[in-house]
């Protein structure tokens, strides 16, 4: 374990991921009470995506921005939203000089699968249409996310894909859960790591999928073809239950063609790069928004 990371472990939230309310009001509390980030660079405006129901999106417009970035938080799923989400998609917009559309999509368990995939598309599909509106080229608007939100931008490409929908020209998957069987190495030895481990996983994966069986859609890693997907960066963290299949998706898009950039960071564990006083995070985070900027540049 990273050293500068290790010394924060003892003062992790622990979130109780099979009380879904409860880890969702505790984790909007402890993001209150985090330092407004700075948006002077920029034009932050809340905005609604029409759809049934409609979706609440937020956008960051820096200043002489190239190209969007439609972005979904993580949560598992089950919880975050755009006031939790307000200093990491800040944060991407600083980094990357790139129109963030931050998406408030419906949480698990009271709306489960497909009702965030079906509100993160809408926004897609949003952003493309308004592009003249944003100030972008409508030939370059990536999708990118952590965790969860990961999952739902490599899903959104298979749907975009497979629909003829909205061009994407770059996916982003930071530390992706993209398997629900769970039966990677990771997946099946890392059972008490920091923040996030195999057992608050699972009970994410019940409360997104419900009722229902996992499709490639829910679940990326089940596709059972990945051409013809637009172009990958994915970045893996040491020690994180969704490490091997985050690497074995990267493998399989390389397999199919499809040009990809993998970051597995040692000394690192699922959700880690939020300590932003540790060097390897800020590496993390600068590298998330170079890797942007380097895609959506003219």
């Amino acid at each position: 374990m990273d050293p500068e990371l290790e010394a924060f472990i003892p003062f992790l939230p622990q979130l109780d991921m099979t009380e879904p309310v409860t880890a969702r009001k505790d984790f909007a509390e402890r993001a209150a009470a985090a330092p407004a980030p700075d948006t002077s660079d920029m034009e932050v405006e809340d905005r609604t995506v029409s759809g049934d129901p409609d979706v609440a999106v937020r956008v960051y417009r820096p200043h002489r921005a190239q190209g969007a970035v439609v972005w979904l938080h993580g949560g598992g799923g089950v919880f975050g939203d755009l006031d939790t989400e307000h200093p990491w998609a800040a944060r991407v917009a600083s980094l990357s000089g790139a129109v963030v559309v931050s998406v408030g999509y419906r949480l698990a368990p009271e709306n489960p699968f497909p009702a965030a995939f079906d509100d993160a598309y809408a926004a897609l599909a949003w952003t493309a249409e308004h592009a003249g509106e944003l100030g972008i080229d409508p030939a370059r608007i990536a999708v990118g996310g952590h965790s969860a939100g990961a999952n739902l931008a490599a899903a959104v490409t298979l749907r975009a894909r497979d629909e003829l929908g909205p061009a994407i020209r770059f996916q982003l998957l930071n530390q992706p859960g993209l398997d629900d069987r769970q039966e990677t190495w990771s997946a099946r030895t890392f059972t008490d790591t920091p923040w996030f481990d195999r057992d608050k996983i699972s009970a994410t994966w019940r409360h997104y999928l419900g009722s229902r069986p996992a499709t490639p859609y829910a679940a990326p890693a089940r596709a059972a073809d990945l051409s013809g997907l637009p172009p990958a960066y994915i970045a893996t963290a040491e020690f994180c239950p969704n490490r091997d299949e985050g690497i074995a998706y990267a493998l399989r898009l390389m397999q199919a063609g499809v040009s990809v950039e993998l970051h597995q960071w040692p000394g690192t564990f699922h959700g880690s790069q939020a300590l932003l006083s540790a060097e390897v995070s800020q590496r993390q985070n600068a590298e998330l928004g170079a890797a942007l900027r380097r895609a959506l540049a003219p």
